[in-house]
């Protein structure tokens, strides 16, 4: 059993860090900005709750946190009451959040001057991903340390992989981001072509999921994107949008040329602008409805 701290019990944070607490046995304090939710949690599950990041992660082995962006990191990591300065020397601090390299590659060297390990490990699989332990989880630091926080990760993944050093993880989580919007953007037009031409569409699903055409999206989100259905089906449209904005400007960097994509930015644009930017990613086929 280890002592562990979890900063960040949003849709995703708030399972996470319960099957650390109840599938590992380990003694799990958690912290929330809103001080009520990190109470609820611990009642649920069990656990601590800490009304500070340094006081959550003081004496633990391993801090995890999975909180909005780059500002919101720096905020429950650095400063007097931030998670560093509560770390003990040896500790682990694992970021699950979606956020750039470069905050990754900066966190990494603050813990280095502190004798503390790093390991960025954004997550794919969302929230069901999260409530069920099947998260896919692509890592970056080095490799002594990311062996020491595998077991912890494992009590919620499905896959757990070192991608390579400090921002490694953040990198690859752009990739599934891109890959996944270009699939969305192909599907939501087959649904609406195959929707408009009058077609059954639940036996060409049942003939195209079993081609090339297959998909997770395909599989598990045809029928309430047929539906117009996009609210509590997974990953809001906004994260999308946030998500696709880090990774453009990585793709500025490093000469990528992504049309695709800086389009499909502007659609969940236009959703969020329509008020609907909790709705589903799969909010993408709203925008090609008929009037």
């Amino acid at each position: 059993m280890a002592k562990l701290a979890f900063l960040g019990l949003g849709v995703m944070g708030y399972p996470m860090a319960g099957h650390l607490q109840k599938k590992g046995g380990h003694e799990v304090t958690a912290y929330n900005r809103t001080a009520a939710k990190s109470a609820q949690w611990a009642k649920e599950y069990g656990g601590k709750s800490a009304p500070t990041p340094r006081e959550a992660a003081k004496d633990c082995d391993l801090v995890l946190m999975c909180v909005g962006n780059d500002d919101d990191i720096r905020s429950v990591v650095y400063g007097d009451d931030g998670a560093l300065a509560g770390m003990k020397k040896g500790a682990i601090l694992v970021d699950h959040t979606t956020a750039s390299a470069i905050i990754a590659r900066e966190l990494d060297a603050k813990c280095k001057q502190k004798g503390i390990g790093f390991v960025d490990g954004p997550v794919s699989g969302g929230q069901a991903g999260a409530v069920n332990g099947q998260l896919g989880i692509m890592c970056g630091g080095d490799e002594a340390t990311f062996a020491k926080a595998k077991p912890v990760l494992d009590l919620y993944a499905k896959m757990c992989a070192l991608i390579g050093p400090a921002g490694s993880g953040q990198l690859t989580k752009m990739v599934n981001q891109i890959a996944i919007v270009g699939l969305l953007q192909g599907l939501s037009e087959a649904l609406t072509f195959g929707k408009n031409a009058g077609l059954d569409m639940e036996k060409v699903v049942a003939v195209i999921s079993k081609g090339a055409a297959q998909s997770w999206q395909l599989e598990n989100r045809w029928k309430t994107m047929i539906e117009g259905k996009f609210e509590g089906f997974g990953f809001a449209s906004d994260w999308m949008r946030k998500d696709l904005n880090i990774a453009l400007a990585e793709g500025k960097k490093n000469s990528s040329y992504m049309p695709g994509t800086a389009l499909i930015e502007q659609y969940f644009g236009r959703i969020s602008a329509a008020g609907h930017g909790r709705w589903d990613n799969t909010a993408l086929m709203g925008l090609l409805a008929k009037d």
